[in-house]
């Protein structure tokens, strides 16, 4: 597996509660772009619609030896799920707060990108507040660990 982008923001932003595994449909120069790792997964999230999953907000840097004709860097990208996988999705998505964000994009061993999808619930300033809190007790704990050996 390698990594080409990751979504650590998204973390920081949600409550993640279930991941998924998406192919993601990609054209000519886009996957020579995610090679050289010239992608970014801030702000994407993916929609359901027509009975499809829709990737948006994704930002692929042109190809730096492509030709004149390139793509738009942010235009929506189709992701690769069963049919059953994305029911559930839908009925997941229609609860309230659910959304889905792209976390992770990767080529797998096969040479096959792949986006890794979270199911999340946006978290509030005092989720976030709390989460750094325990963050930073851990570190002291481990720090205080470390020096009594």
């Amino acid at each position: 597996m390698k990594l080409v982008a990751d979504n650590r923001k998204a973390r920081h932003d949600y409550q993640i509660l279930e991941t998924i595994e998406a192919g993601i449909v990609l054209l000519g120069a886009e996957v020579k772009s995610l090679r050289e790792g010239r992608a970014n997964l801030r702000d994407s999230y993916a929609v359901v619609e027509n009975g499809e999953v829709v990737l948006r907000g994704m930002h692929i840097s042109p190809y730096s030896h492509g030709s004149y004709d390139a793509l738009d860097p942010r235009r929506d990208r189709k992701l690769l799920l069963n049919k059953s996988e994305i029911r559930r999705l839908i009925g997941k998505v229609e609860e309230k707060g659910l959304t889905l964000v792209a976390l992770k994009l990767y080529f797998s061993d096969k040479g096959k990108a792949k986006v890794v999808l979270a199911l999340a619930r946006g978290k509030k300033l005092y989720d976030k507040r709390q989460d750094m809190a325990e963050r930073d007790s851990r570190r002291e704990v481990e720090r205080a660990m470390k020096r009594r050996r």
